[in-house]
């Protein structure tokens, strides 16, 4: 009776479970939606940009100037050394040169033997016009040719007083004096050292001067934002070993031209009288951009870096096309870039180099 009782139950189960309308579940047809769906698609957005772009700044002293040797000849004394503050006018270094000496002598030489010379026609030339004044004591022509005799000895005269004069200029340049106020920052030679000009491109200057107590605050705008900088607002900066201190400025100066790193170079001028800045720190600088101005955003994973160039896949016709763009401001999620987009333009995401140009995007 027992074995009976079971078989009952196990019939009604396996009945119901018969008369059940469910169906199975189509795994082909999920995999099918799921490859309709093989691309992700982005699309570019044009909007404001950011009030400013932070670029790297570097401080270059305000005047600076290598110090060289005008002429040839060896150091006598150096008057001045590392960290010298120094005044316009004063002596930095002497040179002595003997043979400039002699050449300075000889030339006053000459020049008092040319007075003596032009001294002796023009007597003679004053004596031969009071003489013809009686007829025929003095033939004309005489007379010409002293007169002649006596200008061309007042033109020796002036030749070799401008020598004198230059001898003496050159003599001077044994004197080596500060063109401006300053710090001697570098110092290459000591007594006895044989110095001369500059002529080649690593030749070492003697001394090398800067003007501290005003610098220059130098940044670089890349080509990109040349356009959109405002020139009149203040800019914000803060130098990396003076951390959590925030200076205001504005623009002074701008190149106007690019460098062959296709940026072009402002200048802001820093006050420092104090001295508690220092030619060649860094700061981060806050460059502040024109409000109406607006740029193209696409999301971060669009872009496709390789070896050779950045793009982005853009669809065009259903097909894909490669567009190089440049990289501009990046956001969190967006990044602005520059190339041959517009608004509203649809890019792939997650792209990778694999995907070649006019593959079909569906």
């Amino acid at each position: 009776m027992k074995y009976i009782v079971l078989f009952i139950a196990a019939s009604v189960i396996l009945l119901s479970a018969c008369n059940n309308d469910q169906k199975p579940v189509e795994l082909s047809k999920k995999a099918t939606a799921s490859s309709e769906s093989k691309y992700e698609i982005g699309k570019v957005v044009e909007q404001p940009l950011a009030s400013y772009v932070r670029l790297p700044g570097q401080l270059k002293p305000f005047e600076e100037v290598n110090i060289y040797g005008k002429v040839n000849g060896f150091v006598k004394d150096v008057l001045v050394d590392r960290g010298t503050v120094v005044r316009k006018g004063q002596v930095l270094v002497t040179l002595e040169a003997p043979e400039l000496r002699s050449q300075l002598q000889s030339a006053m030489s000459k020049f008092v033997h040319a007075q003596e010379n032009a001294a002796a026609s023009k007597e003679k030339y004053r004596r031969l016009k009071e003489a013809a004044k009686e007829a025929g004591a003095v033939a004309p022509l005489d007379l010409d040719i002293a007169l002649s005799r006596m200008k061309a000895d007042d033109a020796i005269v002036m030749s070799e007083k401008s020598n004198v004069e230059s001898m003496s200029n050159i003599e001077s340049y044994l004197t080596i004096t500060a063109p401006f106020n300053g710090v001697i920052v570098q110092r290459n030679v000591s007594s006895g050292a044989l110095v001369g000009p500059g002529s080649k491109s690593n030749d070492q200057p003697m001394l090398v001067l800067q003007y501290l107590e005003k610098l220059r605050l130098e940044v670089y705008i890349p080509e990109a934002y040349v356009d959109k900088v405002d020139l009149r607002s203040p800019v914000l900066f803060v130098f990396t070993a003076i951390p959590g201190r925030e200076h205001k400025a504005t623009i002074s100066r701008s190149a106007n031209t690019l460098t062959n790193m296709r940026s072009e170079a402002i200048e802001i001028d820093i006050s420092n009288k104090d001295q508690q800045l220092k030619p060649g720190m860094y700061a981060e600088v806050k460059i502040p951009l024109l409000s109406e101005s607006k740029s193209l955003l696409i999301p971060n994973n669009a872009i496709v870096r390789s070896t050779e160039r950045q793009y982005v896949i853009a669809i065009r016709n259903g097909k894909a096309k490669f567009v190089v763009i440049q990289e501009g401001l990046r956001a969190k999620d967006s990044t602005e870039v520059f190339g041959e987009l517009a608004d509203g333009d649809e890019v792939l995401l997650h792209a990778t180099d694999e995907i070649k140009e006019g593959t079909e995007i569906k």
